[in-house]
């Protein structure tokens, strides 16, 4: 996050493919997010020209852009560009929310840049942004049962048991979204990470 004023805007980009049928799916999370935030200013989304459906607002202080790209998780780098450049959001201030398979349910990080993990939606925003440095917070999903395929298991909806817990873990993401835009990487590590 770049020592920018309150008035550059930061563009938070949740992860999803559209369409009722993915709705609850893990691969999901992110736009989960962004709809609880979004929640939170009382505001609502509504399409843009850069591919995303947005919503401008403030947040943790910060003029902000929250952003679900319109198009399919694999090609969610176009739309995240377009954006981007619209609201003039250098790779620096774009935070991306997605699902971590690497991480059990339901834990959060936040880093800045890092490999893909085999996450085509990342992959293809690396590609687009030409860099990997833009701010991550990472929802974990835990690993696959036995030997289903990864692909096959972000696609599918959360367990009953992790719906019990997924409305509070999605309130906690969006904790730590908010802390990350309005007081930086280091210190929103700080709260979130000893958790």
């Amino acid at each position: 996050m770049t020592s920018a004023s309150a008035d550059e805007p930061v563009l938070v980009v949740g992860l999803g493919n559209p369409g009722p049928r993915y709705v609850a799916n893990r691969h999901n999370v992110g736009f989960l997010v962004v709809d609880e935030l979004a929640a939170r200013v009382g505001g609502r989304f509504k399409a843009h020209k850069g591919g995303a459906e947005v919503l401008e607002c403030r947040l943790g202080g910060r003029r902000a852009v929250l952003a679900k790209p319109r198009s399919f998780m694999n090609v969610s780098g176009g739309p995240v560009v377009g954006t981007a450049r619209f609201y003039k959001v250098d790779p620096a201030d774009v935070v991306v929310v997605h699902d971590e398979l690497d991480l059990p349910f339901p834990t959060v990080r936040l880093k800045l840049g890092g490999g893909e993990n085999g996450h085509n939606g990342l992959r293809s925003i690396s590609k687009s942004l030409g860099t990997r440095d833009y701010l991550r917070v990472r929802f974990g999903i835990g690993r696959p049962p036995g030997r289903m395929d990864p692909a096959d298991f972000v696609l599918r909806d959360f367990s009953a048991t992790e719906r019990k817990e997924l409305a509070l873990s999605v309130d906690h993401c969006a904790d730590a979204t908010e802390a990350l835009v309005g007081k930086g990487l280091e210190a929103a590590q700080n709260l979130f990470h000893a958790r």
